[in-house]
C-alpha cells in the first residue's frame, strides 16, 4: 500500500461525497481512504458504511485531531495524510507525490500546492507552500492541510501525531513541533489540492478564532519583539517562491452540481491573494 488518506468527519455529508470521489478516481498508485465519522446524524450513516471505495469507521472521537489520530494508527500506507470534507485531490496528485517522495527518499514530509474555491467550485486563488521553517512558523502559517505529506514510517518512530488538546489549529503546532524535531521537508511544485470555502469552516468560527490569540500569546519572546521584521521576511520569501507571478493552469474537480463528474476550469490569470466570502483576507 503507497497511501492510506484520513478523513475525519462529523455532519458534512454533502462534501464528504465530493471528498471521496477525489480520492477513488486517483491513478497510477495503490491507497487506501479511511474515514472517521463521528455518528454523523445528518445522512452520512446512510450511504457511508456501503461506500465500497472507503473503509468507514463510526465511533466517537474527541475532536478532527483525535480522528485523525485514529486512522493514522490504522494506517497500512507508507505515506500518510489527511483530507477534510471540505477538501479534493486534484486529478494525479497522489501520482505526483509519489513519484517526488521516491526521488527525495530523505525527505520525511511533503507541501504541496493548493488551490482555493468557492462552495460553487469557482476559484478564488491559489497558494503554494513553501518549505516549513522555525521560527516562521510562529508567524505565517501559510500551508494547506490537504497539500501535505507525510512518510508513516516517520510518524511512527517520531510519533509525529496530533495534540488532541487543539480543536481547530493543531495543523500549525504539528507543524511546528516536526520542523523543531528535526523532521526533514521537500516542496513539490505541483498543484494536488483544493480547498472549498464553504462559508462554514472550522478555521472561521469562533473557537478557532480564540485558538489563534491563545497562539499568538505563545510566541516566543524574540518573535514578538520582531515581529515586523519577521513579516518582512515572509514576503520576500513569497516573492523568491514566485506566488506572485503564477502561471495560468487547468484544474478539475467535483462539485455539489457535479458529484460524478470532475468540472474542468481554466485559470488565464492565478492569485496568491485569498478572500473569502465575507471579503476578509486569510
Amino acid at each position: 500500500m503507497r497511501f492510506s488518506i484520513v478523513t475525519p468527519s462529523f455532519r458534512n455529508s454533502k462534501w464528504l461525497k465530493l471528498c471521496v470521489a477525489s480520492v477513488a478516481d486517483q491513478e497510477g498508485v495503490t491507497f487506501e481512504h479511511i474515514v472517521q465519522d463521528s455518528c454523523s446524524d445528518d445522512g452520512t450513516q446512510d450511504w457511508l458504511p456501503q461506500d465500497r471505495r472507503v473503509k468507514a469507521f463510526i465511533e466517537k472521537d474527541k475532536g478532527m485531531y483525535d480522528a485523525i489520530n485514529r486512522g493514522w494508527r490504522r494506517a497500512q500506507g507508507d505515506i500518510v495524510a489527511w483530507l477534510n470534507c471540505d477538501e479534493q485531490f486534484l486529478p494525479g496528485a497522489l501520482k505526483a507525490v509519489s513519484d517526488y517522495a521516491e526521488q527525495h527518499p530523505e525527505v520525511d514530509l511533503i507541501v504541496a500546492d493548493t488551490v482555493v474555491v468557492d462552495p460553487e467550485g469557482k476559484y478564488i486563488c491559489s497558494r503554494q507552500s513553501m518549505l516549513p521553517q522555525m521560527p516562521h512558523l510562529w508567524v505565517r502559517f501559510s500551508i494547506l492541510s490537504c497539500g501535505i505529506f507525510l512518510r508513516r514510517k516517520a510518524l511512527e518512530e517520531k510519533q509525529f501525531y496530533f495534540d488532541t488538546k487543539w480543536r481547530d489549529v493543531g495543523d500549525q503546532h504539528w507543524m511546528m513541533d516536526m520542523v523543531s524535531r528535526g523532521a526533514r521537508a521537500g516542496v513539490l511544485r505541483h498543484w494536488t489540492s483544493v480547498f472549498t470555502e464553504t462559508g462554514d469552516n472550522m478555521n472561521l468560527k469562533p473557537n478557532a478564532i480564540r485558538e489563534k490569540e491563545v497562539t499568538v500569546t505563545m510566541r516566543p519572546g524574540y518573535v514578538q519583539r520582531f515581529f515586523p521584521a519577521f513579516v518582512f521576511y515572509h514576503r520576500l520569501r513569497l516573492l523568491a517562491n514566485g506566488v506572485f507571478f503564477q502561471k495560468p493552469f487547468d484544474f478539475s474537480l467535483y462539485t455539489v452540481n457535479s458529484p460524478d463528474k470532475r468540472v474542468a476550469q481554466q485559470v488565464a490569470k492565478p492569485g496568491y491573494v485569498w478572500r473569502g466570502l465575507d471579503g476578509k483576507p486569510r
